[in-house]
């Protein structure tokens, strides 16, 4: 069958007000751009026409500016599932003009299937090539795209040729079956395939092709600091100790790590360490890091759910395909961050907290435990179940005016019983065995800055005897100061 090709601008005016849409991607690699630029341009027509227009939407993770950034200057969302960074998109959630649910990555296709959510009725996928017989491949993400172009009445694709027919073959699509059918997930190792290299859909539900030429809108990656890089060496100097120890095997295991400089600054140093053997990855995001690490054969392998790469990077990949091809495999987000994929590989999960407390609870999301950041991620999905779970912070923020760590978090996503290791610049806590009171000594004395340190020891004295010794009346007094003052350190017990 020929296929229906048109202008973004015509695949945007088939879509209605309250129509619920599915995109591919994860982070800015592989989502649409055109059709959705060219959405909120009908928004913001439909809107001076006095017209309602707005839209559900599910994405594998945060996007580009062309979906989160333009969709949200145009008032054009009504709900947004599961994680975002654009900050116009957080603004608007923020003061509840969009409605805004978190969720663990791993959870969202199951959940959309299980009709805890609900279906989209429309997929917009971005493609390197499509078949007659309905084969999609896709460019460089996965996310939840195999379950939103099954579940979807009508797809639109843009296929971008910005992005190597030759793809085929980089992607493991893999769509578990649902209770009570579903048998376990078999991979055993990061390389292991386990689906098709494709997206098989039905050629009719294909409703429109628009052709594109577009990069990806990934931004550039803030440079590690003297910071970033102290936290990364603590990092593997922890792992190689653990090797030393017998703790984990002498040829290692595979590491998964969250997004951002922190992670780069992790990856870049473990790979400078000449105890920590070449080792695999089994993560979400594959960034510019693993690239370098694989071109010094210190990364053997990486199963991810995106390519989020620099354009230097991605040129990279790009360039070699064949070689990329054999070490690099991209999956959907339930398969890239499954508990039981996890468990079963013993990762080692090392991610990145916004704010932490001394008894080892983490907050990934929530400012002051009001205002949400990005969302929580994959972090979940990897530390409750990883071999050795890792929490990486800098100690402090806005010029030392903020601690990381608290005597207890605004906001809780990982609890003290996930959270096996807590490490910023000023050191590494161990809280493998400890009870609360022993936990929080480590914390304080091996990973509080020092302007802090006194103040979080004051604060543990004033604990009301108990397991855990907080004192309710203290809890969020770092907070309260800040708010009043901008500056925790002028804080009083």
């Amino acid at each position: 069958m020929g296929f229906n090709f048109m202008t973004a601008e015509e695949a945007a005016n088939r879509i209605k007000n309250n129509d619920i849409i599915g995109f591919s991607g994860f982070t800015a690699a592989g989502c649409p751009k055109a059709i959705t630029s060219a959405l909120a341009e009908k928004a913001n027509k439909e809107h001076a026409a006095g017209r309602p227009f707005q839209i559900g939407i599910f994405t594998g993770a945060s996007t580009g500016d062309s979906i989160d950034g333009e969709l949200a200057r145009a008032h054009a969302v009504k709900f947004r599932s599961p994680y975002q960074s654009n900050k116009d998109m957080r603004n608007e959630l923020n003061v509840h003009n969009i409605q805004y649910f978190d969720l663990h990555l791993s959870e969202l296709q199951q959940y959309i299937r299980y009709g805890f959510l609900p279906r989209p009725n429309i997929a917009i996928l971005e493609c390197c090539d499509v078949t007659e017989d309905g084969e999609l491949i896709l460019t460089s993400a996965v996310g939840i795209a195999p379950t939103v172009a099954r579940l979807a009445d009508s797809i639109f694709i843009e296929l971008n040729r910005f992005h190597p027919k030759e793809l085929r073959g980089m992607h493991d699509i893999y769509e578990p079956a649902d209770p009570p059918y579903r048998k376990e997930i078999p991979v055993y190792k990061p390389s292991d395939r386990i689906g098709v290299p494709y997206i098989k859909v039905d050629p009719k539900k294909i409703v429109g092709i628009v052709e594109t030429n577009l990069p990806n809108e990934v931004g550039k990656f803030t440079p590690t600091d003297e910071v970033t890089e102290r936290i990364g060496r603590n990092v593997a100097d922890f792992l190689s100790s653990e090797i030393k120890a017998g703790r984990i095997p002498s040829s290692f295991l595979p590491v998964q790590s969250g997004v951002g400089n922190v992670a780069n600054a992790v990856l870049g140093a473990m790979g400078l360490s000449k105890d920590i053997p070449a080792f695999e990855v089994y993560t979400e995001v594959i960034q510019d890091s693993v690239i370098q690490l694989m071109k010094e054969n210190r990364v053997k392998f990486a199963s991810g759910c995106s390519l989020t790469l620099s354009d230097s990077a991605l040129e990279e990949v790009y360039g070699n395909l064949d070689v990329y091809k054999e070490k690099i495999v991209l999956r959907p987000q339930e398969i890239s961050n499954n508990p039981e994929i996890a468990r079963r590989l013993g990762l080692i999960a090392i991610n990145t907290a916004l704010e932490a407390d001394i008894f080892g609870n983490i907050n990934s999301t929530h400012v002051l435990g009001i205002k949400m950041m990005n969302g929580i991620g994959g972090s979940g999905d990897f530390c409750r179940n990883a071999f050795l779970s890792i929490f990486t912070t800098p100690s402090t923020a806005k010029d030392g005016k903020i601690s990381s760590i608290v005597p207890m978090v605004s906001h809780l996503d990982h609890s003290e019983h996930s959270v096996k290791i807590l490490i910023t610049e000023c050191g590494v806590a161990d809280l493998r065995g400890l009870s609360p009171i022993q936990r929080a000594e480590s914390i304080i004395e091996h990973c509080v800055h020092p302007e802090y340190k006194q103040l979080l020891y004051d604060y543990l004295k004033l604990g009301v005897a108990g397991h855990t010794p907080q004192h309710l009346e203290n809890a969020f007094a770092f907070h309260n100061t800040f708010n009043k003052t901008g500056d925790m350190r002028l804080v009083e017990w």
